[in-house]
C-alpha cells in the first residue's frame, strides 16, 4: 500500500511539473509577442502599398525608394552620422583610459570616480539631459551639433569603459611582463601586446557608443539648436502629422542598423573572449 502511494505521488508530482513546464513556456512566448509583435507589425506595414497604415493594399518598395530622396531626412541623417561618429570617436579613446586607469592603478578618491562613472548609465536619460541644458545655458553656449556631441560623449564614457573595464578582466598580465623582460618599453608593451588583446572590447564598446548615440532622442532633443536636428528627431517632427508607412520604413532602417550594430559589437566581444582563452 505504501509503495502504491509513494508511486501515485511521484506521478502527480510529475503531472505538476510539466504543467507548470507548459505555463512557464506559454509564459514566455506571450512574453515575447508582447515585446517583438509592435516590431513586427512596424516592419510588415513599412511595405504597404496605401498611405494609411491600418489599410493593408499590398506589398510595395515606393516608401523606401522615397526616402533616398528626401532631403530633410538626408540631412538628419548626415547630422545622425557626424553627431555618432565624433562622439564615438571621442568617446572611445577616453573610455578606454578610464578603464585602464581603473583596473591597473590605485589612486585617492577611486571608490567615489567608480561610482561617478557609472552615474550617466543608471540616471534617467530626461535628468541627465536638464543637467546638460543647464550647464550649456550657464556656459552660454549656443545649442548646435557641439552641444550634442558633448553630450553624447558625457554618457557613452561610462558605456565604453563598462565593456573594456569586461574585457580586462580576463587579461594575462604575465604577457605584459614577458614583454618587458624582452627589453620592451612600456609604449611597446601597450602597442604590441597590450592593444591588440583588448581590441576586441574597444571595439564592441565603440559599436555600442555608436549605437546608442545614433538613436538617442531625449538627450538630444534638450541640447539640440537651429540646424542640428538628427535622425530620431526628424522622425518625431514626422510623427506629429501622423504615422505613415514612410515613417514605418524609416524606422525599420534605424531598427535593422541598430540591431546589426548590437549583435557586431556582441561577437567582437565572443571572439575576443575566446581570442584571450586560446591565449
Amino acid at each position: 500500500m505504501r509503495s502504491n502511494k509513494r508511486q501515485a505521488g511521484k506521478v502527480q508530482k510529475r503531472r505538476r511539473g510539466r504543467w507548470l513546464n507548459r505555463l512557464l513556456s506559454l509564459h514566455g512566448v506571450l512574453g515575447y509577442i508582447f515585446l517583438y509583435a509592435p516590431i513586427v507589425i512596424l516592419v510588415i506595414f513599412s511595405f504597404n502599398a496605401s498611405r494609411f497604415v491600418s489599410d493593408w493594399r499590398g506589398f510595395t518598395l515606393q516608401w523606401y525608394t522615397r526616402l533616398f530622396g528626401n532631403q530633410a531626412i538626408g540631412a538628419a541623417l548626415r547630422n545622425s552620422l557626424i553627431v555618432a561618429g565624433a562622439s564615438t570617436l571621442i568617446s572611445t579613446v577616453f573610455g578606454t583610459m578610464v578603464a585602464l586607469a581603473m583596473e591597473r592603478y590605485r589612486f585617492r578618491g577611486k571608490m567615489a570616480f567608480d561610482a561617478l562613472l557609472y552615474l550617466p548609465i543608471i540616471i534617467p536619460d530626461i535628468s541627465m539631459a536638464v543637467m546638460l541644458l543647464l550647464f550649456f545655458v550657464l556656459a552660454h553656449w549656443n545649442l548646435g551639433l557641439i552641444t550634442i556631441i558633448i553630450s553624447h560623449v558625457a554618457f557613452n564614457i561610462s558605456f565604453v569603459a563598462v565593456v573594456v573595464r569586461a574585457r580586462l578582466a580576463y587579461f594575462d598580465i604575465s604577457l605584459e611582463e614577458a614583454a618587458q623582460d624582452l627589453y620592451a618599453n612600456e609604449w611597446q608593451t601597450f602597442r604590441r601586446v597590450t592593444l591588440p588583446l583588448i581590441m576586441p572590447g574597444i571595439l564592441g564598446g565603440a559599436l555600442l557608443a555608436f549605437t546608442l548615440s545614433i538613436d538617442d532622442f531625449v538627450i538630444t532633443f534638450f541640447t539640440a539648436g537651429p540646424g542640428s536636428t538628427t535622425l530620431p528627431l526628424r522622425i518625431y517632427s514626422m510623427v506629429k502629422l501622423g504615422v505613415t508607412p514612410e515613417i514605418n520604413a524609416l524606422s525599420s532602417m534605424m531598427l535593422l542598423a541598430s540591431m546589426g550594430l548590437v549583435f557586431l559589437s556582441l561577437m567582437l566581444q565572443k571572439g575576443g573572449k575566446g581570442g584571450m582563452d586560446i591565449v
